[in-house]
């Protein structure tokens, strides 16, 4: 008899979902992809010799203020600044796995559906983290129509997808125009000098404004802007995903439907390798 009490608590303690900790959570690929390249290229410099010969002001100017002017003519000025605040998101970032998602709410549609939707109160605060999630609950256990919870959540998940691809395309402009910037300071730079050729002496600052413009925009762009809207991008589409799962479950288990039928629906959201099994 003891046996027996004992595999059922260790089938209802692997069932439960733990209490999530969404605190950010650094993405080490991004860290030390972004900064690998950076120490890459700064050991070749040292290599060389002359590390101060790749720092210039008038190319700095040309190149960081006016990759931001021109990238606020596409967008305003507020979504510019927020795209940077965003990028650190792409560094220090964390949303729930689509499988973790999918084994958590299958938890709570079982309870649901042998406790009843009200049983939901008492574990909505283990998901106050979790925003959506816990919003998803809270239309559930007020009795909101299954309908209306669908496009609630539907209309939230849209809405927060679409931002987060604006903030994502405001890198991506940006990692166009900053080799653009390069080659009109490459430009500058080399009218400087084929103005002053009869004066050796400003031949060469010319010449690094020239070159240096084309280095510094193909750095922003290429190591900076472009991967990192490619990363916002992808965490989006993940949370998009996740958020997708929450809204077919919370529709579910608003109409009481068996949780059985609801695993069925999540697999067909989640890749095959990721695919849950829950009750079996």
């Amino acid at each position: 008899m003891a046996n027996v009490s004992t595999t059922e608590t260790a089938a209802t303690s692997k069932r439960a979902p733990t209490r999530q900790s969404l605190a950010p959570a650094v993405d080490y690929a991004t860290v030390c992809g972004v900064i690998g390249a950076f120490v890459l290229i700064s050991l070749a410099m040292v290599l060389g010799g002359t590390p101060q010969s790749f720092v210039d002001l008038p190319a700095l100017l040309i190149v960081f203020g006016g990759t931001f002017m021109v990238t606020a003519v596409s967008f305003s000025v507020a979504e510019v600044v927020r795209a940077q605040s965003v990028m650190w998101r792409a560094v220090v970032y964390h949303v729930d796995q689509p499988a973790q998602a999918a084994e958590q709410i299958l938890y709570l549609a079982d309870l649901s559906r042998k406790k009843g939707k009200l049983a939901l109160q008492g574990v909505m605060e283990d998901f106050r983290q979790n925003a959506f999630l816990y919003r998803a609950i809270t239309l559930v256990v007020d009795g909101v129509p299954s309908e209306e919870v669908e496009r609630i959540l539907n209309h939230e998940t849209h809405s927060t997808h679409a931002r987060h691809q604006r903030s994502a395309g405001v890198l991506r402009r940006a990692g166009e125009v900053a080799p653009a910037m390069g080659l009109i300071g490459t430009l500058v730079g080399l009218v400087q000098m084929l103005g002053n050729l009869d004066d050796p002496a400003t031949i060469g600052p010319s010449m690094a404004v020239a070159l240096l413009t084309t280095f510094y925009g193909a750095i922003l762009a290429n190591m900076v802007f472009i991967p990192l809207a490619g990363k916002l991008e992808r965490n989006a589409q993940v949370e998009a995903t996740v958020n997708q799962i929450h809204t077919i479950a919370a529709a579910s288990i608003s109409r009481q439907e068996n949780p059985r039928r609801l695993e069925m629906m999540v697999n067909t959201v989640l890749p095959p390798e990721e695919r849950v099994n829950y009750f079996d």
